[in-house]
């Protein structure tokens, strides 16, 4: 087992070994990387990450709408919609 000084004398070395980078190189390399990943906004049929940013957009805007109907009629959503 090794020892707190010898681990933190390995990581150090490991740290000198590695070529340093500033802050501006690597969002550039992180900007290169999210730019060569492809996006496929097309629709597919079954689960896909299109469908599912759909369904969460739509899904975004109907509880935005019972928000609305329960601010404007002063009731709750069920008791409006005669549920209750």
């Amino acid at each position: 087992m090794k020892t707190g000084e010898e681990r933190d004398e390995k990581l150090a070395n490991e740290v000198e070994d590695k070529p340093s980078t500033t802050a501006d190189e690597l969002n550039k390399e992180e900007k290169d990387i999210k730019l060569s990943e492809e996006v496929n906004d097309s629709y597919q049929f079954g689960w896909s990450s299109y469908s599912e940013i759909t369904n969460g957009r739509f899904a975004m805007i109907g509880f935005l709408a019972i928000i609305l109907i329960e601010l404007f009629s002063q009731q709750s959503f069920l008791k409006w919609a005669g549920i209750l």
